[in-house]
């Protein structure tokens, strides 16, 4: 019920000067996508298992091979997908390219794997909290202690859901 915070992930990730001297094909799209590298959050997809998925493409392309290439990367990566939601990949064409590209693709991924950016912040949360630094900021508007001991139990708890 509460596993439902999202990793985003966009390819090509290019500067403009670069973007004439790169091929870009419907396998090199998907594979970026997919890479740890092109994610939007501090968090590694191979440290964890995807429930679901989303690909979003943009360009003139075969909707034949998106499929096809999305097909290659569950059975090829079968570990990393849960076994208990089939059919856990979906995949879209929009045949409009994004503005200065002549194609590209979006992902959107629910892995266990944004457990790793959840753990880090709680840590890092714990680590303040104990020194009560920057504490009287908040009581001083209102707020209780008791409230951010709550969030933390609610943080961990998070985690521990993910895993």
């Amino acid at each position: 019920p509460r596993l439902h915070f999202f990793m985003v992930g966009f390819a090509p990730l290019t500067s403009r000067g670069s973007q004439q001297y790169r091929a870009l094909t419907v396998p090199e799209l998907t594979q970026q996508m997919w890479d740890a590298k092109n994610m939007m959050c501090a968090a590694d997809p191979r440290h964890g298992r995807y429930l679901t998925a989303s690909a979003m493409f943009r360009g003139k392309m075969s909707t034949k091979e998106v499929d096809e290439q999305m097909i290659n990367v569950q059975n090829k990566n079968s570990s990393y997908f849960v076994e208990w939601i089939p059919h856990n990949v979906k995949s879209t064409v929009c045949d409009i390219p994004p503005t200065g590209l002549k194609m590209a693709s979006t992902f959107i991924g629910n892995s266990t794997s944004i457990q790793e950016m959840f753990r880090r912040v709680s840590e890092q949360f714990t680590a303040m909290f104990r020194r009560k630094a920057f504490l009287h900021w908040y009581t001083g508007e209102g707020m209780d202690e008791m409230e951010f001991t709550e969030a933390e139990s609610n943080m961990n708890d998070l985690v521990a859901e993910y895993q």
